[in-house]
């Protein structure tokens, strides 16, 4: 039976039967205890405290909402206690605890999964396909292919997502999903894992009342029947949603305010003062309460904020709460994780990620499909502008700017790729840090599939404007400037990879790329010749200026077997250039490259020194991406 095919019954029947796929029999507690963060106010210079002794238990099954105004501290707690970096350069402390004991980084990436405040999802993968990668990079090779298929029918059925897995899930031309459907693909895809404990950052920010209630509930209702531990940061939900959750923890100013049973709220703040309002959201009467902000007086609203702190922290509650910690740790069982048995196929995940973005290379145009169009277009504009050129003396100077032209502006033109490989270095970084790959796999990936593309860049601009421009007519000679042109394209696209992980914001990437490309056309020898360029130009950038090397090599394949017809001025024959063929009329195209300073040898010296400077590029944004870890 194909399971790909099921019917809505069989799914359904799924649902019912995939307990042994996602229940959680591993974790029965998720703690935290006297959590402090702080980081080096930037005016002041002095230590700023964003989180202040924040502690929290959880049991299997339960989900809890970190809650409070902005800069509260629920974003960078949600990111402590998943394991994450809090903020740049905080000092962190306090304990994490699973069953009451403490437990590694690598132990806590294969229990836990943590969905991002926005969906980084590629648009341009049906809802199936989407869990289906996310199934191929998370899940063992033990796992089969009909296993994994069930477990994709299984999250497919629970969350409401039959009838949308063949719908694409959206990209800016083409229309997709809804908000809460793509929040609900969010969550399934990770799901497919098994996680134990389940981080959501504000899963309901930009959702309506409705859609935030139907993905929390589908949340909720995972959460209780595989007794998922669920962790979320949410700003301000409607009172249908906030009841969903079984607990809430209350922050501001980085201190608890409450912490306990959101069933618990009314008589809690009615017992300390605070009566709720009957008819009235609980979620938004308490952040008004916690919040300063927007106060008509600071003064009154920081007095009134230091009593809820100091009654929370000698409240019979946070005594209980305590107690509970203090229990689960004397009561601690260390988990026995096997690690051979929890990871994909490390070997297989370029593979994976070669197959995922190929499929989005040929679905989402912007990719590939819009910059084709725009370098056939150039090659038609080149080929048009130096139109059949003739090899006379007059036209030398037109053919060299043409070789100038071909190769520095098809690299300049690959500053279009920086918004692709932005979105999937998105999608890189959700996943790395739910520690599915490394930088590793997903460059090898990202370098494979573009190889296909830029050769075919590379072939249908050569075909137009290598013949219109009437260049060296020969298939030897127009074979070398493919090759040239596509080992141009290669060593471009590596530099938009450098850039835009070091730098990995689209204005500034764009930017320092077409910086970087306007100082490799400067220096690469058209210019100025590399003989008389400025010695610091010449010997900190020239010898490294990819650009450079392609253009000597094109102006080698066109001049070095190449003759070119004098001009004659009444009668009497005049060369532009001293050759041994002046006798003749004639220049030989070997003295145009003399005045470069080129030799007509060596050009597999000049491939190698491209190919190192490829790797060097592709080795540097490894070396980026590596570091960032966060």
């Amino acid at each position: 039976m194909n399971l790909s095919n099921k019917s809505s019954v069989d799914v359904e029947k799924d649902a019912i039967n995939d307990q042994a796929y996602f229940s959680n029999e591993t974790v029965n507690s998720f703690s935290w205890s006297d959590v402090t963060v702080t980081v080096k106010d930037r005016r002041t210079k002095q230590p700023l405290r964003i989180l202040s002794d924040v502690c929290g238990f959880l049991k299997a099954g339960e989900m809890v909402a970190l809650m409070g105004p902005s800069g509260s501290g629920k974003t960078t707690l949600l990111n402590v206690l998943a394991h994450r970096a809090a903020t740049l350069g905080a000092s962190v402390e306090g304990s994490t605890y699973v069953n009451g004991a403490q437990s590694n980084l690598k132990d806590f990436r294969k229990l836990s999964s943590f969905v991002e405040q926005e969906d980084a999802l590629v648009g341009s993968l049906t809802v199936r396909e989407t869990l289906g990668f996310a199934a191929r990079l998370a899940l063992p090779g033990s796992v089969t292919k009909s296993e994994r298929i069930a477990r994709i029918n299984s999250l497919l059925g629970a969350f409401g997502l039959q009838k949308q897995a063949h719908t694409l899930i959206g990209t800016p031309i083409r229309k997709g999903l809804s908000g809460g459907q793509k929040r609900r693909v969010s969550v399934a895809s990770q799901l497919i894992t098994s996680p134990k404990i389940l981080f959501l950052d504000e899963p309901t920010s930009g959702l309506d009342s409705a859609a935030s209630y139907e993905v929390m509930n589908f949340v909720r209702n995972t959460a209780k029947k595989y007794k998922i531990l669920v962790i979320a940061s949410i700003h301000q939900p409607s009172t249908t949603t906030f009841e969903l959750f079984d607990q809430l923890l209350l922050l501001s100013h980085g201190k608890t305010a409450y912490n306990g049973p959101t069933t618990g709220i009314r008589d809690y703040f009615a017992g300390i003062g605070y009566e709720m309002p009957t008819y009235i959201n609980p979620a938004e009467y308490i952040i008004q309460l916690v919040n300063t902000d927007f106060a008509q007086d600071h003064t009154e609203a920081a007095a009134r904020l230091n009593v809820l702190h100091t009654t929370w922290a000698r409240s019979q509650q946070a005594a209980n709460l305590q107690a509970r910690l203090d229990q689960s740790r004397q009561s601690a069982s260390p988990l026995a994780l096997d690690h051979t048995h929890h990871s994909a196929n490390p070997y297989l995940l370029p593979l994976t990620l070669m197959h995922r973005s190929f499929i989005k290379s040929y679905r989402d145009i912007v990719a590939y499909g819009l910059r084709i169009a725009m370098y056939i277009c150039l090659a038609i504009m080149m080929g048009t502008i130096w139109l059949r050129l003739d090899p006379i003396q007059s036209n030398i100077t037109a053919i060299t700017n043409a070789i100038f032209f071909g190769g520095a502006f098809m690299s300049f033109m690959a500053v279009a790729y920086i918004p692709a490989y932005l979105e999937d270095l998105s999608l890189y970084t959700k996943e790395r840090l739910n520690g599915l790959y490394g930088p590793t796999a997903f460059l090898l990936a990202n370098f494979f599939i573009g190889i296909p593309y830029l050769f075919l860049i590379t072939i249908l601009f050569s075909v137009v404007a290598y013949w219109l421009g009437n260049f060296r007519p020969s298939a030897e000679a127009f074979w070398t400037w493919v090759m040239w042109l596509f080992l141009d394209l290669v060593a471009a696209e590596s530099l938009v990879v450098l850039l835009s992980s070091l730098i990995p914001i689209f204005v500034v990437a764009l930017a320092a790329t077409a910086f970087a490309n306007g100082l490799w056309m400067c220096v690469n020898g058209f210019m100025v010749e590399p003989q008389t360029l400025n010695v610091f130009w010449r010997y900190v950038f020239h010898y490294i200026d990819y650009q450079a090397y392609v253009f000597r090599g094109m102006m080698v394949n066109e001049f070095g077997k190449r003759k070119y017809a004098c001009e004659v001025v009444e009668g009497a024959c005049r060369c532009m250039y001293k050759s041994a063929l002046e006798d003749q009329c004639m220049i030989e195209g070997t003295a145009v490259l003399e005045r470069y300073g080129y030799g007509n040898g060596n050009v597999g010296k000049y491939v190698g020194y491209m190919l190192v400077i490829i790797f060097g590029y592709r080795l540097f944004g490894w070396v980026v991406l590596y570091l960032r870890k966060h």
